[in-house]
Parts: structure tokens; C-alpha cells; sequence
């Protein structure tokens, strides 16, 4: 469809959303406009001009740190950029250069943007943000709506055919929020957290069933491999101090409360309450989109946040999904001929 020198601009819209998401990272969890005030040097809150704002460039031109304080600036930033640019060229080589599918482009770039910016803000706060996970679900529907006008996007669930991103999301629902319950009735404690099985049912209804299943495998084994990684990393007055504090305040939530929360979930009670917050008040005894007040609850030394599993386990699938099948379908039929 387009020239492979395309790529170019696949790179730079990419890079320029991330620039736009480490707004949304920095912001968001913490109650935050997205606007204002304009962007700014966290430091020493001088305003941003358009020679900083270059994506990646301007990071790497001012040597890490900001051009008035000389304050240092995190890579995160910079990661975050060329993150984002990564996938979009990746999606934008599918679909716009082999390929021919602008719709599915769009939607693949949207899922990406999204899932990086839960990817940072789980890792930095421990909560994804309801807005992100109801983003993930409308980039979903709104795709497989499409799809519905070309004669495709169904699956057959026994007989009846049911949009498939539908289907994906309460695939999404039924394994995380059942690694959830499982975990509370046989070890009794919480395995799984709330914002996990609303990623899950984000990435579901993108990607459909099928393929995010295997995100949930690949998931699973860069979390354990990334999460040893992770623990290792930590200092060792932290593995001091949580034995010092023990459980002490650690209550897991009731069985009830977890049937409830799951049946809300199937019910988008929590994403309907982005619009009415007193549904979800009178569901969860909360309101959608309040930020939390500080408390004393810290991570522990083992505390590790499966979200950026979830995420970049779908980024993955999404961007090679093919090449897994082909990978796991070999291995198939080797394992099955012996």
C-alpha cells in the first residue's frame, strides 16, 4: 500500500504520542489535568519550548537533563518514546506496507499507546488507571464493529456466533479473575489484582480470544523471568524492613466481594461508572476514577505488579502473534510425534 521508506513516519507519529504519554504516565495517577498546566521541567517548573519538545532529540540533544536547571532527567522518558515509536512502526510495516488494512492499524496503534502507558504507571504506582482499561475495551468493540460490517469479527461460542471481541473480553475476565479466586480460596490471599482482570478484558476484546490467551502464556514467562530480575534488583534493607513488618494490616478481601467485583466486570458496572460515578459507589462502595489518598501501604520486597506482564505480553502477541503460533504449532507437532 505504501512505500517501505514510509516506515519514517510510522517512527515519528510514534514517537510524538509518546511524548504525549509520558504527560499521561506523569499525570494520571495523580489526579492531573492532561492540559494544564502546559509541560513543564518537574524540577523547577519552567515551561517547556518547542526545542524540548522534540521527541527523542531533545532528550538526547540537552545531554539527559533539563536546559534551565540542569536538573537530571529519567530515561523513562526517553523509553517511552522510542517504545512507542517501535510499535508503531512495527504496525504501520503490517498493515500499511506488506499489508493493506488502515482500519486495523489504528486500532493496533491505539492498543499499543495505551497498553505502554499502563505498562509505566503500574510499574511506578501499582494501579492502572479504569479510564486506560475502558480505552482498551472501546479500541476493541469499536474494531470488531468494523469488522462486523465486512462480514467478519464473529466467533462461534457452541453454535452461536458472538462478536469476538466480546468473546475475547470475558476470556480475558474468566482466566484472570479465575487465577483470583483460586488464589483466595487455596492459599488465602489475594493472587490477583482488580486492575489486572480489567486489563485483561481490554486486551481480550483487541486482540480476541485465541490470541490473548497466548499474551496470558507469554505473560506468565516474562514475569517470571523479568520478576526475579525485578526482586533481585531491590536493596536488601527492604527484604530487612518487610520482615520487620511483617503482614501486620494485610487483610485479604472476602470471597463475596470477589464474586461481586467479577459479575461488575462482566457487566462494565466500572466502566459506566467513568459517566456515573454513583453506579460504581453504590457497586464497590467507591467512586470510578477517584485517586486514592496516600496510606502506609509500601510494596514489598516481593510485591511485583503483573500488569506490565499483561501488557507487554499483548504487545508481543500483537505485533508477532503469527510467528508464536507458527513456534507453538511446530512444537505441537514435534511433541506429539515422539
Amino acid at each position: 500500500m505504501l512505500p517501505g521508506i514510509s516506515i519514517i513516519f510510522g517512527f515519528c507519529f510514534g514517537a510524538a504520542f509518546g511524548s504525549f504519554l509520558n504527560v499521561v504516565i506523569y499525570r494520571l495517577p495523580r489526579g492531573m489535568s492532561l492540559s494544564e498546566p502546559p509541560s513543564h521541567c518537574p524540577s523547577c517548573g519552567h515551561r517547556l519550548g518547542a526545542v524540548d519538545l522534540f521527541p527523542l532529540f531533545s532528550f538526547l540533544a540537552a545531554g539527559t537533563k533539563c536546559r534551565y536547571c540542569k536538573a537530571p532527567i529519567g530515561w523513562r522518558y526517553f523509553g517511552v518514546e522510542l517504545l512507542t515509536a517501535i510499535a508503531w512502526s512495527v504496525f504501520w510495516w503490517q498493515n500499511l506496507v506488506v499489508g493493506s488494512d488502515p482500519v486495523r492499524f489504528v486500532a493496533l496503534a491505539a492498543f499499543a499507546t495505551t497498553l505502554i502507558a499502563c505498562i509505566f504507571i503500574d510499574l511506578y504506582h501499582y494501579i492502572i488507571p479504569d479510564s486506560l482499561n475502558a480505552i482498551l475495551l472501546f479500541i476493541g468493540l469499536a474494531y470488531n464493529a468494523w469488522l462486523l460490517t465486512q462480514g467478519a469479527g464473529w466467533t462461534n461460542v457452541a453454535g452461536v456466533f458472538i462478536p469476538s471481541a466480546v468473546v475475547g473480553a470475558m476470556a480475558g475476565i474468566g482466566v484472570l479473575w479465575g487465577i483470583a479466586f483460586l488464589g483466595r480460596v487455596i492459599f488465602h490471599k489475594d493472587a490477583m489484582g482488580h486492575g489486572d482482570i480489567k486489563l485483561a478484558r481490554g486486551i481480550g476484546a483487541v486482540l480476541f480470544a485465541g490470541p490473548a490467551l497466548m499474551s496470558f502464556g507469554v505473560a506468565i514467562m516474562v514475569g517470571a523471568v523479568l520478576g526475579v530480575v525485578q526482586i533481585l534488583a531491590r536493596g536488601k534493607g527492604e527484604e530487612e524492613q518487610e520482615e520487620e513488618d511483617g503482614e501486620a494490616g494485610d487483610e485479604s478481601e472476602s470471597i463475596g466481594s470477589l464474586v461481586k467485583a467479577g459479575i461488575g466486570y462482566v457487566l462494565l458496572v466500572d466502566v459506566v461508572a467513568l459517566f456515573v460515578p454513583i453506579v460504581e459507589r453504590k457497586w464497590f462502595g467507591e467512586a470510578a476514577g477517584e485517586v486514592e489518598e496516600e496510606d502506609d501501604w509500601k510494596p514489598g520486597f516481593t510485591t511485583i505488579p503483573f500488569g506490565p506482564y499483561l501488557a507487554l505480553g499483548a504487545l508481543l502477541v500483537a505485533m508477532f502473534g503469527p510467528t508464536f503460533f507458527a513456534w507453538l504449532n511446530a512444537y505441537w507437532n514435534w511433541a506429539t510425534k515422539r
